[in-house]
């Protein structure tokens, strides 16, 4: 089985419980959902028809952020080389061929004379020749078309928007009324836009947890403080390729992953993995190759965003991922080229045992590592030291499976059981026996805590799974009894 997760996008026009369930037994772990054209009627669709085919399915939500974009027009635009044009912030009127609107009111102040201002994603380019109050005047720099709200981006330049739109808030308020596991925030571009939406989930007391979205060179400069106020990193290649030179785009790939690692939180390569797949059944040479670099780098997820949402061969999609993902992570320890990962500096007992039972599966025939999960810490740390071997969370909470869903290697379940925990390991044990993750001549190391759900871990052991059910009378844990 591959252990790199899926993370992949849906429309609400394409999201039905057969639709969702072919995805999920595709390798799917994680649905995302755009809010840039979804309604709110459409977003409760998807969550109503995810549930109904898993509950340790993850759910997340795109917020906009601070993204400037077109406004409508009756008809593409066509533009010639050389062409002059003026830009005004005006949200409110249509864009015409000679005056391209933008839906943030004080563009014209941010942007200076010489930057260079890119739509639909770079694929038409302008240059600002001259300013006015109230206008830019730009040349065109390619032959090209310009839809209706199509992005704005204007490279190494800081637009002053708020961190989050009023559609942001109420998509964030459905958010928490759904009880959704993740939000991901776009254009983040320091730790302040993290703890805004931060803010508003403690108000309502909800758990739901922060994917920030790297899009631009502030968010890239500002990496270290935006991991430390975050649940998670999206490394969004598409904006990030426009605001950045695209050269650049493999390295900072890189050294994100690597700090997300070290850090111990889970980190998603996203844009374009796929993207021939939208209308083609098979995927590029070089398509294939971006999806092996990126777990030979060690990253948590993959995501798949028109591949699944508006795709010809979505589940094909999904399908390939999942194949390309566990040959490159066969490729990849069969090669033995793993750069160890150390101990934080800020390590406790947890993190400690985590890193020895990763390590113990080099040296011993363990087959899995087990662990009880209470918030899925100790998950995502035995996750973070990317072990050759699956761990099995057994979460006292249904949603910690889901969030889970993000990290690595991590299978998670949610189990009733708890009356003590030896009786909550033996149950954990005869469920994954079943559902054939494990055998009974099988090594497995299991990680806990003497004091029960919630604290942090005491003890790591080692044992093959025939002994313990063979020897049930004279195996003891630590108890707890469940308050």
């Amino acid at each position: 089985m591959k252990q790199t997760k899926i993370v992949a996008s849906i429309s609400d026009l394409r999201c039905d419980v057969d639709f969702i369930r072919q995805l999920f037994e595709a390798g799917m772990n994680v649905v995302r959902m755009n809010t840039a054209h979804a309604t709110a009627d459409g977003l409760k669709t998807i969550i109503k028809n995810t549930r109904a085919v898993s509950p340790y399915i993850g759910i997340l939500i795109d917020t906009k952020g601070p993204e400037v974009r077109t406004t409508g027009c009756a008809a593409p635009i066509q533009y010639k080389t050389g062409e002059m044009v003026k830009i005004i912030g005006n949200p409110g009127m249509d864009t015409t061929h000679d005056i391209i609107c933008v839906s943030y009111h004080d563009f014209v102040r941010d942007v200076s004379i010489g930057a260079n201002v890119l739509f639909d994603d770079g694929a038409l380019g302008m240059k600002v020749v001259n300013k006015d109050e109230d206008y830019l005047v730009v040349e065109v720099q390619n032959d090209g078309e310009l839809g209706s709200h199509k992005s704005v981006n204007v490279p190494s330049v800081r637009i002053n928007l708020p961190a989050l739109t009023e559609k942001d808030r109420a998509n964030i308020q459905l958010a928490i009324d759904e009880d959704v596991d993740f939000i991901a925030h776009s254009f983040v571009r320091s730790k302040d836009d993290v703890l805004t939406i931060q803010e508003i989930l403690d108000a309502h007391h909800s758990d739901i947890k922060i994917i920030s979205k790297i899009e631009n060179q502030e968010g890239v400069d500002n990496i270290d403080e935006i991991i430390d106020a975050s649940y998670g990193i999206m490394i969004a290649r598409g904006d990030l390729g426009i605001e950045v030179p695209i050269k650049r785009i493999p390295g900072i790939q890189r050294q994100i992953i690597r700090k997300c690692i070290l850090a111990k939180k889970p980190v998603i390569v996203a844009t374009q993995m796929l993207h021939s797949m939208i209308n083609n059944p098979r995927p590029t040479r070089a398509e294939v190759t971006d999806i092996a670099n990126a777990i030979y780098s060690r990253t948590d997820s993959l995501m798949l965003s028109g591949e699944t949402a508006t795709g010809k061969y979505p589940v094909e999609a999904v399908r390939t991922m999942a194949s390309i993902a566990e040959q490159a992570e066969n490729d990849r320890l069969g090669e033995n080229n793993d750069i160890a990962i150390p101990l934080s500096e800020h390590r406790d007992v947890t993190e400690f045992l985590a890193k020895q039972a990763v390590e113990a599966t080099e040296s011993l025939p363990i087959k899995a590592i087990i662990t009880d999960s209470y918030s899925g810490r100790r998950g995502r740390l035995l996750a973070a030291f990317r072990g050759p071997y699956p761990v099995m969370a057994i979460c006292y909470k249904e949603r910690t499976a889901r969030l889970l869903a993000l990290s690595y290697s991590v299978k998670a379940f949610y189990q009733h059981e708890r009356s003590s925990s030896s009786a909550y390991f033996f149950a954990a044990l005869r469920m994954l026996i079943h559902e054939h993750f494990i055998g009974n001549d099988d090594m497995i190391a299991y990680m806990s805590s003497s004091f029960g759900e919630g604290k942090s871990s005491t003890f790591l052991e080692i044992n093959k799974v025939r002994d313990i059910f063979t020897k049930a009378d004279e195996y003891h844990l630590p108890n707890f009894v469940d308050k």
